[in-house]
């Protein structure tokens, strides 16, 4: 609370402002103020445009620090069952959320004749990174995630093919799940995947080039920065998920590859992506690559919808 003099102060200099040279800049700045505002209200943004679809049946539980719904049409599903690791910020319930792009991938399915996959959307928080147990206290993710799959299984029922989806954050996660136990998992989409062809443990001077080359907000490279230190003790825990370090023990069996990414990305992952699609080809992992005019998680909804549902 103010004091007495600090009131008398402020009084003092309220006084001084309106006086007789200082009034009309006063008024100015109070006008100028009042318009900015006035126009910061009328152009806000008041709506957003929605996705036309049936959303899909949900039932939502949890497995010790797993969250997790599962979502399946009306119409009924084929048998394989997507698991879907949402981006930074969102939770276990975004697949009916009618303006996220899993609206899109839903009423792309509902166009077509086929019945879709189960899907099953996981989570451990609004950000958290899968990797195996470490020195880090928050890691061991990926094991915990494995162990429990079975569980969850047993009340949807065995899928006939498990398949992953995930976006950002997301698509970082499931190239490291599905790149770590390939035979578990049939295909892999990743869009706008967070794929670095610098490690998060290299020194300020690489970082900063791969900011300048990759026009990447350094803001944003910050923050994974600080991310991966929470899951990753040295560079060496890191290159365990890194995708780009994964992809040179893999082969044909592996599983299919969907990748995708903006060209304008500020997160600085399309040139991480991008080299991972050119090592896993040259691996000879099936792969299909989407490079988007556009900035990041921009998607093509149909092509990714395609992929999940294909043989």
């Amino acid at each position: 609370m103010m004091s007495f003099a600090a009131w008398g102060r402020l009084y003092r200099w309220g006084r001084l402002l309106l006086a007789r040279p200082y009034r009309k800049w006063v008024i100015a700045a109070l006008v100028a103020t009042l318009i900015y505002m006035l126009w910061g209200e009328v152009t806000r943004t008041r709506g957003a445009q929605r996705v036309s679809f049936r959303p899909a049946q949900e039932a939502c539980g949890s497995a010790g620090p797993l969250y997790y719904c599962v979502y399946r049409d009306r119409r009924g599903t084929n048998g394989d069952v997507v698991y879907h690791m949402h981006g930074r910020n969102l939770d276990e319930r975004i697949w009916n959320d009618d303006t996220y792009m899993t609206a899109l991938i839903q009423s792309e399915w509902q166009r077509r004749p086929e019945l879709p996959p189960t899907v099953v959307t996981i989570s451990y928080g609004s950000t958290w990174l899968l990797t195996p147990k470490g020195q880090k206290s928050d890691s061991g993710l990926l094991d915990d995630l494995m162990t429990r799959l079975p569980a969850i299984e047993t009340k949807i029922g065995r899928p006939r093919r498990r398949l992953l989806l995930g976006e950002s954050m997301g698509g970082l996660n499931v190239l490291i799940a599905g790149l770590s136990y390939p035979t578990r998992f049939a295909k892999i989409a990743a869009l706008c995947p967070g794929v670095y062809a610098t490690s998060p443990f290299a020194s300020l001077s690489t970082i900063r080039q791969t900011i300048q080359r990759t026009g990447a907000n350094p803001k944003v490279i910050f923050g994974i920065w600080m991310m991966a230190r929470k899951y990753a003790a040295n560079d060496a825990e890191w290159q365990r998920v890194s995708p780009l370090a994964l992809i040179e023990r893999t082969g044909p069996a592996y599983p299919a590859l969907y990748l995708s990414n903006g060209l304008y990305d500020i997160y600085g992952n399309f040139e991480g992506t991008q080299r991972l699609v050119d090592r896993a080809r040259q691996r000879g992992v099936r792969t299909q690559w989407r490079p988007l005019y556009g900035g990041h998680c921009a998607m093509d909804a149909a092509s990714v919808a395609a992929f999940l549902l294909s043989r």
